[in-house]
C-alpha cells in the first residue's frame, strides 16, 4: 500500500525528533466528481503554494494528491508519451440537481479504500487537513474527502480553499463540513490569520515569494511537472475568473523557477506544463531570462502550454525562445471568429496572422498547435461555433472546443444567470460546462451530435 510522509520545515526530507513540537498540515486534492474529466499536467497549484507557505514557517507537511497516478501498486490507465491521460473512474450515482442529465457520473482518481487506508496509516496524525477545489462544481470531492478525514480523526480541524472556497463561500458554509473557508489565497492577512487561530498560534510573517514557491516533495517520482512563473493576469476577459481567484500580477525570479523545477527534473520528470495565465504579457528580459535557460538546466525538457497563450505576444523573438526552450504542445486563445464582436479585446484578426506566421517561422509544425474555441457562450449560436473551426482550420491548425462554466464574480456571470434555465448562483454544480448551462435546452445527445456535425463540416476534405 503506498504511504505519505511528513516532509521537515528545515529540509526536504523526512521530519526527525527535532520536528516533533511542529504543527502537522495535511493537503488533500481529492477526487473529482463529474460526468468528464482529463488530466492535462494538472497539479493542485494553490494548495502546494500553501503548503510550501507552511513549511517555510515552521510546519511538517504531507499531500494526498487523489489525482496523482504515479503511486506503485494502483492501477491507472496507461499515460500518453507526454503524460497527459486518462483518469481511473467508478461510476457513481448523480446528485439529485443534475439526475435530469442524460449522462453518467463518475468519480476519478484514487480507489476510495487506498485513500481511507492511507491516511489510516499517516502516524502521526495531522493537526490540520487542508481541502482545495479546482472547479466550483466539484465540491462533492471536498466534502467527500472532509467526511473521510473526519470520521478518520473526529477532533482534527479541515479548512477548504480554491476555486469553489473563492468563488462560491457561501454555499461552501451552508454544507457545515469545513471548519475554516479561505476565499481568496493563504498569504491574504485575514486568511493566514485565520488558519494560525485554528491552529491556536499567533501568525507568523509570510515567508518571502508566499504564494509563489510550492511544495513538490509530495511528488517523489513525478511523471510530469509544471512551471509557474507568474500568478494571476492583466486581462479582465469576461468569461475568465482569473482575476477573482488571484487579483493582480505577481512574477517571480526565473532563477528560482528553474532551480525550482530542476528539482523535478532529478526526480525524473521530462514533461513540464506552463500553468501561467499570462507568461507571455511579460517584459522581454524577465521572458528571455527564463526561457533561455531552461535548456541547459533541464535537457531534454519537453514543454507544454495547455493554458491558451496569448496570440497577440508571439513576436518572432519570443517565438524562438520558445522554440529553443523545448515547447512541443502550444494551445491558443482564439475563442472566436468574430473579432469585431468578441467577448474579450485580447486579439485582433491582424494580431492572430503575425502570431502564427511566426510560429511556423520559428519552426514549429501544426501538429504541435491547437486553438481553443469558447462553446456556450450566453446568446452564442453553433454558427458562431462552425465559423471559429472553419477559421482555426483554415491555418492547418486543429480547433479545441472549450465548453463555457459560468464562474460568480466573472464579468459574463450576471448574462449567464440570465438566460440559463438553472439557478446558477444557488447551485454550484449548475456551473458545470458539461451540462452546457447557458445553451437552450442543456445538453443532450442529440444537441452533442449536432455540435460534432457543425465541428465536422468545418474541416476541410483531406484535412
Amino acid at each position: 500500500m503506498p504511504r505519505i510522509t511528513w516532509i521537515s520545515s528545515r529540509t526536504d526530507g523526512p521530519v526527525t525528533s527535532r520536528d516533533r513540537h511542529s504543527p502537522r498540515i495535511l493537503g488533500i486534492n481529492p477526487w473529482i466528481y463529474d460526468f468528464a474529466a482529463y488530466n492535462l499536467w494538472s497539479r493542485p497549484v494553490g494548495l502546494l503554494a500553501c503548503l510550501e507557505m507552511l513549511r517555510r514557517t515552521g510546519c511538517t507537511v504531507s499531500l494526498l494528491d487523489c489525482l496523482d497516478g504515479s503511486w506503485s501498486n494502483v492501477p491507472w490507465p496507461e499515460p500518453s508519451p507526454d503524460g497527459s491521460g486518462r483518469l481511473p473512474k467508478i461510476e457513481v450515482p448523480k446528485p439529485l440537481q443534475l439526475e435530469h442529465v442524460p449522462r453518467r457520473f463518475s468519480r476519478y482518481g484514487l480507489p476510495m479504500h487506498t485513500v481511507r487506508e492511507t491516511l489510516t496509516d499517516l502516524d502521526p496524525p495531522p493537526d490540520l487537513v487542508v481541502i482545495t477545489t479546482l472547479m466550483t462544481y466539484w465540491y462533492p470531492g471536498a466534502r467527500a474527502a472532509s467526511e473521510l478525514v473526519r470520521t478518520i480523526w473526529p477532533d482534527t480541524s479541515v479548512v477548504l480553499g480554491g476555486v469553489y472556497a473563492t468563488a462560491c463561500p457561501e454555499h461552501a458554509e451552508s454544507l457545515d463540513s469545513f471548519d475554516l473557508i479561505l476565499s481568496g489565497p493563504l498569504e491574504a492577512e485575514e486568511n493566514w490569520r485565520s488558519l494560525w487561530r485554528l491552529l491556536k498560534s499567533e501568525p507568523p510573517p509570510l515567508p518571502e515569494d508566499a504564494g509563489l514557491t510550492f511544495f513538490r516533495q509530495g511528488y517523489p517520482s513525478p511523471q510530469y511537472s509544471f512551471l509557474l512563473a507568474s500568478r494571476g493576469c492583466p486581462l479582465s476577459c469576461t468569461y475568465c475568473a482569473s482575476g477573482i481567484l488571484y487579483p493582480g500580477l505577481a512574477r517571480r525570479d526565473p532563477e528560482n523557477v528553474i532551480d525550482e523545477a530542476a528539482r523535478d527534473w532529478q526526480r525524473g520528470a521530462r514533461d513540464f506544463a506552463f500553468f501561467d495565465d499570462a507568461l507571455l504579457l511579460a517584459p522581454q528580459p524577465w521572458l528571455e531570462e527564463l526561457l533561455a535557460c531552461l535548456p541547459a538546466r533541464l535537457p531534454g525538457v519537453r514543454l507544454h502550454a495547455p493554458n491558451a497563450l496569448h496570440v497577440r505576444a508571439l513576436d518572432s523573438r519570443t517565438c524562438q525562445l520558445l522554440k529553443a526552450a523545448g515547447l512541443s504542445t502550444i494551445r491558443l486563445g482564439l475563442e472566436t471568429a468574430n473579432f469585431a464582436s468578441r467577448p474579450d479585446s485580447k486579439l485582433s484578426r491582424e494580431e492572430w496572422d503575425a502570431g502564427l506566421r511566426n510560429l511556423f517561422a520559428a519552426g514549429f509544425n501544426r501538429r504541435q498547435i491547437g486553438a481553443y474555441i469558447l462553446f456556450g457562450l450566453p446568446g452564442q449560436d453553433f454558427n458562431d461555433v462552425h465559423q471559429a473551426a472553419a477559421f482555426a482550420w483554415s491555418y492547418g491548425i486543429q480547433p479545441h472546443v472549450a465548453e463555457y462554466s459560468p464562474i460568480p464574480g466573472s464579468g459574463l456571470f450576471s448574462e449567464a444567470e440570465r438566460c440559463s434555465d438553472y439557478p446558477l448562483s444557488e447551485e454550484p454544480l449548475f456551473q458545470n460546462s458539461s451540462v452546457w448551462p447557458c445553451v437552450p435546452g442543456g445538453f443532450s445527445w442529440s444537441a452533442r451530435q449536432h455540435l460534432r456535425s457543425v465541428l465536422s463540416s468545418a474541416r476541410p476534405k483531406g484535412g
